[in-house]
């Protein structure tokens, strides 16, 4: 249905997140360029939504709006309850950390750091009192399966154990959202697989999840996709996610 919003789930609440009439435009010198014209839609508490679309679509520009990693040049975006117009540097590093979890394709890891450490380190900026950050950190990685694998560097880990200290790392603030950006593009087949699996069981927790994807297997396992071109939202559906095997 293109250009047509999605149903609200039944039992919503308020959406996770807000974006209304949402432009961004890069000024270059004397030239503009309007990478997103115009897009409207809600995420709801809950929802796996994959984020589809040709290079030049717009789709990495929203995420790092949606982010709190850049700012819109014009209309709503409301982020976790939070309205971000007019929010200062620091408040919008506020909300990356206590509201977003970010999951990347080169999983961003600090390379001479344990995975324990790695995952623990969002909580260094956190304003919210943590009586223990290693129990905190630990406790996620167990939930990622990698409760084996604490004390390993990145370099003593394959690439999917890897994504799984990113993820263990987005989620340790208890994050409203998780982004993801192309998560599996630096996996093959069957690790990707894996990692798919696991955000499906962490989708099935509650969470909310936000990825973007340019593998369409990769976006079935989203309940709801968005399609993108040209700055502007085309296809806003919902599907029957993959089922894992």
């Amino acid at each position: 249905m293109s250009g047509e919003a999605a149903d609200k789930p039944r039992s919503a609440g308020q959406p996770v997140l807000s974006c209304r009439d949402l432009t961004k435009t890069y000024i270059m010198g004397e030239q503009s360029l309007q990478v997103l014209r115009g897009v409207s839609f809600d995420v709801w508490p809950g929802e796996f939504v994959a984020i589809m679309g040709p290079s030049g679509s717009g789709k990495s520009t929203l995420l790092n709006l949606i982010g709190a990693l850049d700012t819109p040049t014009s209309g709503g975006l409301t982020i976790g309850g939070t309205d971000v117009g007019g929010l200062s540097s620091d408040e919008l590093a506020h909300l990356r950390n206590s509201v977003v979890g970010f999951v990347f394709q080169q999983f961003n890891l600090l390379r001479r750091t344990s995975a324990l450490d790695n995952v623990k380190l969002p909580l260094l900026y956190s304003t919210r009192p943590i009586d223990d950050p290693d129990e905190v950190a630990r406790k996620r990685l167990i939930e990622v399966g990698l409760s084996d694998r604490q004390d390993h560097t990145p370099s003593q880990l394959s690439g999917g154990q890897q994504q799984r200290v990113a993820i263990a790392r987005a989620l340790v603030t208890d994050p409203k959202l998780i982004l993801a950006d192309e998560p599996t593009g630096a996996l093959d087949t069957h690790t990707s697989a894996d990692i798919m699996e696991l955000f499906t069981k962490l989708h099935h927790a509650g969470m909310t999840i936000i990825m973007v994807t340019h593998e369409p297997d990769i976006a079935d396992y989203a309940e709801r996709l968005l399609r993108f071109r040209d700055g502007l939202l085309v296809d806003d559906v919902r599907q029957t996610p993959k089922v894992m095997a």
